[in-house]
């Protein structure tokens, strides 16, 4: 289905030269080709988009149909560099685009846009056999290792190495997470020998570490919680609502993701996090201490909270996990656990697990067509930028956002300093 190409033809100078695969760089391929630039993309995978596949294997969510204010706020401090590259290619356009492919979308009841049949790969069809016919020529097996004396890319190839000359270099290399899948950030290095400023790369959209029993997690890992609200303990930001899963190791998914990046700071500054759970998220304090009140006869205290407020088995057993006996015996405080029960992550996931990461080139680095301030022709673009988002379409948009720009920026940068 992907492109594969031939390791043994090089174009003898690349007008401009893509170094990545994935989403990032078809983008700016594509834009550079409509306006009839000779473009050569290079992956040291065997085929193009492996992370983007990946992606779609539980529902390829491209872009999020919110307000554009909530939109850019997805983005936190990366906000203000972001929210004008973004504005260039937003989320419509990004749908117009998909269309243009031919693939429908549709908005799905938490405001994700998804392709109609939910995949990504006849959406990456469809778009290799566009940008071949627009001239875009790829060479795959090829491992980026710096450049040589004269500025010439080095690429490790099947055939040995070999150093090839571009007039522009478009950079869309990845983050650090699901290295199996192309991005494994060893770049950073290479771009730090280069003195340009790498924030180091974390795990963003990650999984954390919780210290469970051996009981609650050969019962429970696996199970989602449902219908439960979370917020960083002390971070002053309300709570979200939403669900995760119990794994054996800790707590991951949609809620926990939206979180991270407040958790992994919180990790950094106090060497742990803490969750907050509200495990009724529908019901007021006042209603659960007075539940907790009411006469409950013979039952159990377990059958007593299932029948007036519905804990089920998993809330009863993560209250067991993380409260005292005696708190069970008081019913202010046991309400209180209820709607604000901390749980203590001891670290966040490697971030080879991770679903994307953070850190990365700083903006600082860059001018506003995201070109190197300090190297003139060379641009950045997707994960390799030092930014995070959460889960919802607000990575791919960005990704695609930066290629654009930075394409863009290489075409006009190219109008001025051709010979």
């Amino acid at each position: 289905m992907q492109t594969k190409a031939s390791n043994s033809h090089h174009p003898q100078a690349s007008i401009v030269a893509i170094i990545g695969g994935g989403p990032a760089g078809l983008m700016a391929a594509e834009t550079l080709a409509l306006q009839g630039i000779a473009v050569d993309v290079y992956d040291a995978m065997p085929s193009v988009g492996r992370k983007f596949l990946m992606a779609g294997k539980g529902g390829m969510n491209l872009t999020h149909s919110e307000d554009s204010v909530s939109f850019m706020t997805r983005y936190a401090e990366r906000e203000p560099q972001l929210a004008p590259i973004i504005d260039q290619f937003d989320a419509a356009a990004l749908r117009v685009w998909v269309k243009g492919l031919g693939i429908e979308t549709y908005v799905g009841s938490s405001g994700r846009v998804f392709p109609v049949d939910m995949k990504a790969a006849p959406l990456l069809r469809a778009w290799l056999h566009r940008l071949r016919q627009q001239g875009v020529r790829f060479h795959m097996r090829h491992r980026w290792l710096g450049w040589d004396e004269q500025g010439q890319l080095r690429f490790a190839t099947p055939d040995g190495e070999v150093c090839l000359p571009a007039r522009a270099q478009v950079f869309a290399l990845g983050g650090g997470s699901w290295a199996r899948l192309g991005s494994d950030g060893a770049w950073v290095s290479l771009l730090r020998q280069r003195g340009l400023d790498v924030a180091d790369l974390q795990p963003a959209n990650c999984g954390f570490d919780v210290n469970w029993t051996a009981f609650f997690k050969d019962k429970f890992a696996g199970q989602p919680l449902l219908t439960v609200a979370a917020k960083v303990q002390g971070s002053g930001q309300p709570m979200r609502k939403g669900q995760f899963v119990i794994t054996e190791s800790g707590v991951e998914g949609s809620l926990i993701y939206a979180l991270s990046a407040a958790l992994r700071q919180q990790l950094h500054s106090q060497g742990k996090a803490v969750l907050e759970l509200d495990l009724l998220p529908d019901t007021a304090l006042e209603k659960v201490q007075a539940e907790l009140e009411h006469p409950r006869g013979s039952r159990s205290l377990s059958s007593h909270l299932k029948s007036r407020l519905g804990l089920d088995a998993l809330k009863m057993a993560l209250l067991h996990e993380c409260l005292d006996k005696t708190d069970f015996a008081q019913a202010p405080i046991l309400a209180q656990a209820i709607k604000a029960l901390p749980v203590v992550l001891n670290a966040a996931r490697p971030i080879d697990e991770a679903i994307s990461s953070a850190g990365g080139l700083r903006f600082e680095e860059l001018d506003e067509n995201l070109m190197a301030l300090r190297y003139p022709g060379l641009f950045f673009a997707g994960e390799m930028l030092d930014w995070e988002a959460p889960t919802g379409g607000y990575l791919l948009t960005a990704c695609f956002a930066t290629a654009k720009v930075a394409a863009t920026g290489a075409i006009s940068w190219l109008s001025q300093n051709m010979d």
